[in-house]
């Protein structure tokens, strides 16, 4: 339940580096909002990621890991389907989006002293 707590922590920051470096991206004005879709975008990440990812193993592959990206960038597209504040512009806009939230999720699991564990749920 810790190691959740923390991962929801972590990918809530991620969303917010997000929004604020991104014009394309946004929460709205609700704070509440980013923490929704942080718990959303965790929840998604922690249980429908991995299935994906194993099932998608083929074509991540063959594409050298860029399909893994895609899979990222699914999981944010879903954060947005299910919470409304939270608004992708584009599908490029979801692209950069992903690549930052993996990047800040590395920097803070490095950070905080833990070793990156798998399925922890972070975007990758």
């Amino acid at each position: 339940m810790r190691r959740l707590g923390i991962t929801w922590a972590f990918n809530t920051v991620a969303l917010l580096v997000a929004t604020w470096l991104l014009s394309g991206l946004s929460y709205g004005s609700d704070w509440w909002a980013l923490l929704v879709a942080g718990l959303v975008f965790t929840l998604v990440s922690l249980f429908l990621k991995p299935v994906l990812a194993v099932l998608s193993i083929p074509f991540i592959v063959v594409t050298f890991g860029v399909f893994y990206l895609l899979i990222n960038v699914f999981m944010l597209y879903l954060t947005h389907w299910i919470v409304p504040q939270f608004t992708i512009a584009s599908f490029w806009w979801a692209v950069l989006a992903a690549i930052i939230v993996s990047a800040v999720n590395g920097i803070l699991n490095m950070s905080s002293g833990r070793p990156r564990e798998h399925g922890t749920g972070t975007a990758d």
